[in-house]
């Protein structure tokens, strides 16, 4: 007898390759517009100079945040707490009033991908012609189109990865580095590792990253309700679809599959939301197309709410229903986020102070009876230029700082102070006593920090 025959069971599909169409319109305009800006202030902030440095550098090895002549230091890690906070709420706001648009239109994802897709139809063709190339046998003609385009993606990606390491290296000195072949090990690696995430994400992970390594794509439902904009499909005006537009009773819908061809994520929004949709409104601009060339009003694929459609309410109406609850609260939340933050780096102390006494020297009696504690202060600058502070002490009616009391520090820099505090005889109690040492800038005694410390008289 015969064995059973057995059943494979694939758990996963394998991979369709998309081969989006190039199209034109609004929305295909505002996107390349997006990629033109981000591009420009990615590749272009860290030349920028500022106060005879960087104007934008994270300057890990030094401990330093350069960001527009502002200097934060680890002890500002609040503010970067807060970025971050201020960078999610923004994300909700957003989602919620507009759904994935950050997705179609900003996300680097979107933005490299779209330049590396234009590489590849300036070197391999529209559409149809980079179907029938990927069909074809390897000749000489491939090979070369092939090769072309990938030589183009690494060249895209290796200045991406070098500008992204020049936030973090000086990118000047960078550059001479790699000139002059002396680039450091760990400069190397970065460049070469974020090289090589741009050069797979856009070149060939593409609508994958989207889809399965995205978070976002799948918490985006718990931001959206009926009233988010999201790219929608008319049904009631598209159904049925007939490829006779004139025909009695048929829909607008002519099922040219153009909103498919063009999506770059393979999908075909008539089937309805689906979380795969990054909403970067290339099938509304290729519908609006189409339904130009038929005679029909545009909007068949549009931007539009759930409850606009099932309502059938004009664009005044869906923007008033979007002032939601959730939309306000956000927007409130968000308002009430970046004041605070702006107004405490508005009114940010450039000074810091730590006050660390000397345990290796107990209070000691000097000439003329008077008591001497020694300290180390240590002093922090975080503005961009070099100050000269007075050191004050108080707390004890007689206490003053021995020699010298002013000190100058360089812009952005931190610098350990010795003094020497004395007090008279008989002025504190034996035992430990509390003093506060103040710093404050010469020429600009608004700009002050005081700090506690203990002074100790011996029993």
């Amino acid at each position: 007898m015969n064995a059973p025959k057995e059943t494979v069971i694939h758990m996963y599909a394998a991979r369709e390759e998309i081969y989006p169409r190039e199209i034109k319109g609004r929305y295909a305009s505002l996107r390349w517009a997006c990629v033109w800006l981000t591009q420009l202030l990615f590749y272009g902030l860290p030349w920028l100079q500022m106060n005879d440095r960087q104007a934008v550098l994270f300057d890990l090895a030094s401990r330093k945040f350069y960001l527009f002549g502002l200097v934060f230091w680890p002890q500002d890690f609040i503010y970067l707490a807060s970025l971050l906070i201020v960078c999610a709420y923004g994300l909700f706001l957003v989602t919620a009033v507009a759904g994935r648009v950050w997705c179609g239109f900003a996300c680097p994802q979107t933005v490299y991908t779209e330049i590396f897709l234009w590489i590849e139809r300036k070197i391999e063709g529209a559409r149809s012609a980079r179907i029938r190339l990927d069909r074809q046998p390897w000749t000489l003609e491939k090979i070369a189109k092939k090769g072309s385009k990938h030589l183009a993606w690494g060249v895209v990606a290796l200045w991406t990865g070098f500008s992204f390491v020049g936030y973090f290296t000086p990118v000047r000195e960078l550059s001479f580095e790699l000139l002059g072949m002396t680039l450091g090990p760990w400069e190397a690696f970065w460049v070469l590792f974020y090289s090589l995430a741009t050069y797979g994400n856009a070149g060939w992970l593409r609508e994958q990253v989207c889809k399965y390594m995205c978070p976002y794509a799948r918490f985006q439902s718990a931001m959206f309700d009926k009233d988010t904009l999201i790219v929608t499909y008319d049904a009631a005006r598209g159904e049925p679809r007939n490829a006779r537009p004139r025909t009695q009773g048929a829909g607008d819908c002519i099922d040219c599959s153009m909103c498919v061809q063009v999506c770059p994520t393979g999908i075909d929004i008539r089937k309805g939301l689906q979380y795969e949709c990054i909403g970067c409104a290339a099938c509304v601009d290729a519908c609006n197309g189409v339904m130009d060339k038929v005679g029909k009003p545009r909007g068949l694929i549009r931007y539009a709410t759930e409850n606009g459609l099932a309502h059938k309410l004009d664009a005044a109406a869906i923007r008033k229903r979007m002032l939601r609850p959730r939309v306000l609260v956000y927007a409130a939340v968000l308002a009430a986020l970046v004041a605070g933050m702006s107004l405490s780096i508005a009114v940010r102390n450039p000074l810091k102070l730590d006050v660390i006494r000397d345990r290796g020297s107990m209070g000691r009696e000097v000439e003329d009876g008077m008591i001497e504690n020694v300290y180390r202060l240590q002093v922090m600058n975080t503005s961009e230029a070099p100050r000269r502070l007075k050191i004050a002490v108080s707390g004890i009616a007689s206490a003053k700082v021995a020699g010298e009391d002013i000190v100058e520090i360089d812009a952005a820099s931190t610098r350990a102070v010795p003094v020497r505090v004395r007090i008279g005889s008989g002025a504190a109690a034996p035992g430990s006593n509390r003093i506060d040492f103040t710093l404050s800038a010469v020429g600009d005694p608004a700009v002050q920090v005081s700090e506690d410390a203990v002074f100790i008289v011996p029993k």
